[in-house]
């Protein structure tokens, strides 16, 4: 499973439209609007990098208002939840 972080800069505009659009894609699991320099953070789970490469370049790329991408490949995750479980003792 690869997990790709793409953070989107769309026209103000249409940001809540870009988002419900994004989040339609298969292999999107999850769309946030963000403040800051970006508009939208979605997270892309996929099964390798081909698909990482169709569902950013090929799909989410020509959604209509989205301005900028950049993509991040995530190697590790790291979570409250997978420490908990690391260090339960059976509670």
């Amino acid at each position: 499973m690869v997990t790709a972080i793409v953070f989107v800069t769309a026209d103000v505009a249409r940001i809540p439209e870009v988002a419900e659009q994004i989040a339609a894609l298969d292999g999107v699991t999850e769309v946030y609007s963000v403040t800051g320099r970006i508009d939208l953070i979605a997270i892309v789970r996929v099964r390798d990098h081909d698909a990482v490469a169709a569902v950013i370049a090929d799909r989410l790329n020509k959604v209509p208002g989205v301005t900028n991408t950049e993509t991040h490949i995530a190697f590790r995750a790291y979570s409250s939840h997978d420490l908990d479980a690391a260090f339960s003792l059976g509670n």
